[in-house]
C-alpha cells in the first residue's frame, strides 16, 4: 500500500508540473463556501444563456438489444454530511434500476477518503486515495477528478457508458441512456458562463482550440459519457482544475464552481461535446414541477412560510437544508411542507422520507 501511494503521489505531482498552461503559483485569493444562486429565475434568462442542444426527435428503441447500459459514479468524502447523502441516493437508484425503461447497470460510491468505512457493504464503493495533503488548499472538490482517474484505472467496469452523479443527487424516474452520436448528454448550469471569462479561460483553452462557445456550460455531474471518452478527459480534468486552482484570476471567478469548469474545460480540449439537456433534473426551490425530469438536486435551500410563500435568503417557518445536517444526518419523518409550496420541494421531502424509513440501521 505505501508503494502505491507513493506512486500515485508521484503521479499526480509529475501531471500537475507538466501541465501545458500558463500557471501563476502565488497566494490564492479567498474561495467563496456559498454555492451560487439564480440570478434571474424566469425561463426568458435561462434560455438566453444556456445553449441548448436538443435531443434527437426519435428516442424510442426498436427492442431491447439496443439497451446501452450505463454505470453510475458518485464521489464522495466519508463525512457525515456525504455519507447520509449517499445512502438517500443509492436507495432510489437501486429503486429504479431494474425498470425495463432504463438503462441503469452497476453502482459505485468513489470514497476519496483513502479508507473503508462501516457502509461498504451497504453501498458499493472504490476506496481512492485523496490528494497530497495540502494540494486542494481547503477545496475538497479538488479530489473528485482525482478519485475518477484512479477509478478509471484499476476498477472494473463493465459498462460503456458512464453516469457521473453526487450524493445530493435522487433519482426519480427510470434513467435511459440519453447519450448520442459520440456526444455527452449533460445538464446545462446558467452560472456557467464561459464566454463571460474568456481572457481567464484562454490560459487553459488556447486560442487555436477553438472558439470558447466549444466550451459547453456545464460540470461534470450529471453527465453521461462513454467509458473511452471519460478515460481521456479525466486525467485533463484533473490537470485543468489544480491549475485553474494555482492561478489566483480563475480561482477568484470560479470559486465554489471552479472544478465544474474544469472538467467543461476539459471535455473540449478532448473535442467532446455535450447534449445539453434540461430536463436532466431539476433544483428545487426554483423548479417547481418535477415533470419530465430524472433527478432532483437539491444543492439549495428551501425555505418557506407557513403560508406556503418562498422566503430565500431568510430562514423560514418551514424549511430543508441539506446544510443543516452537516454534523448529523436527518431524523426519520420529516415535517412535510405547509400548503402552497411547489411539487418539487413536497416530492422532494416524500422521497427522504421513504428513504429514511425503509433503509436498515438508520439511526437518527
Amino acid at each position: 500500500m505505501g508503494c502505491e501511494g507513493l506512486f500515485y503521489t508521484l503521479l499526480i505531482t509529475l501531471s500537475a508540473a507538466i501541465i501545458t498552461y500558463n500557471i501563476i503559483i502565488s497566494a490564492n485569493a479567498p474561495l467563496t463556501q456559498q454555492f451560487p444562486g439564480p440570478k434571474d429565475t424566469s425561463s426568458t434568462r435561462f434560455l438566453s444563456i444556456d445553449p441548448v442542444i436538443k435531443m434527437p426527435a426519435d428516442k424510442s428503441r426498436k427492442s431491447n438489444t439496443e439497451k446501452r447500459p450505463f454505470h453510475t459514479a458518485v464521489t464522495a468524502s466519508d463525512s457525515v454530511y456525504n455519507t447520509w447523502q449517499c445512502r438517500i441516493m443509492y436507495y432510489w437508484f437501486k429503486k429504479f434500476q431494474k425498470d425495463p425503461n432504463a438503462d441503469m447497470g452497476g453502482f459505485t460510491r468513489i470514497l476519496h477518503s483513502g479508507k473503508p468505512d462501516k457502509y461498504m457493504d451497504e453501498i458499493p464503493t472504490f476506496i481512492a486515495d485523496p490528494l497530497p495533503a495540502g494540494m486542494d488548499q481547503g477545496y475538497i472538490v479538488l479530489n473528485r477528478p482525482w478519485a475518477f482517474v484512479q477509478w478509471l484505472q484499476k476498477a472494473d467496469i463493465i459498462e460503456d457508458y458512464i453516469l457521473m452523479a453526487e450524493p445530493d443527487h435522487i433519482i426519480v424516474k427510470p434513467i435511459p441512456n440519453l447519450s448520442t452520436d459520440g456526444l455527452g448528454v449533460a445538464f446545462p448550469f446558467f452560472y456557467i458562463e464561459p464566454q463571460k471569462y474568456e481572457s481567464t479561460l484562454r490560459k487553459f483553452f488556447p486560442e487555436d482550440k477553438g472558439p470558447i462557445t466549444n466550451i459547453d456550460p456545464i460540470g461534470n455531474s450529471p453527465v453521461i459519457i462513454s467509458k473511452a471518452s471519460l478515460e481521456k478527459i479525466a486525467p485533463t480534468w484533473m490537470n485543468v482544475s489544480l491549475a485553474m486552482k494555482k492561478d489566483p484570476e480563475a480561482d477568484k471567478a470560479f470559486g465554489w464552481v471552479l472544478e465544474m469548469y474544469g472538467y467543461a474545460v476539459a471535455s473540449a480540449l478532448h473535442g467532446v461535446g455535450n447534449i445539453l439537456y434540461k430536463d436532466f433534473m431539476i433544483q428545487p426551490p426554483w423548479d417547481l414541477e418535477v415533470g419530465k425530469k430524472y433527478i432532483i438536486h437539491y444543492t439549495y435551500g428551501c425555505d418557506y412560510d407557513m403560508k406556503g410563500k418562498l422566503t430565500y435568503g431568510k430562514i423560514g417557518e418551514w424549511r430543508f437544508d441539506k446544510r443543516s445536517f452537516e454534523k448529523t444526518q436527518p431524523p426519520k419523518n420529516l415535517p412535510m411542507p405547509p400548503p402552497g409550496v411547489p411539487e418539487s420541494v413536497v416530492t422532494l421531502v416524500k422521497m427522504v422520507n421513504e428513504a429514511t424509513a425503509n433503509i436498515r440501521n438508520w439511526e437518527a
